[in-house]
């Protein structure tokens, strides 16, 4: 399970909104919104924000217990 708030924050403090990753990741903005509400993404997904966030430790974000 994804941490989405976190996440968000994450976007905001780089500078993205969460439109702007979602066209990193080639999905749409849409799409975007509706995995960010139910907290699940796809691996390359995953691999993209953290190269594009620059996340040092994707692991608390990304893969959290609930």
């Amino acid at each position: 399970m994804i941490k989405t708030n976190e996440l968000k924050g994450i976007i905001v403090k780089n500078g993205y909104s969460q439109s702007d990753m979602a066209k990193k990741i080639g999905i749409t903005p849409k799409t975007f919104y509706g995995k960010m509400k139910i907290g699940i993404f796809g691996s390359d997904e995953i691999q993209t924000m953290i190269d594009e966030l620059h996340i040092t430790d994707p692991v608390p974000i990304f893969f959290a217990k609930e």
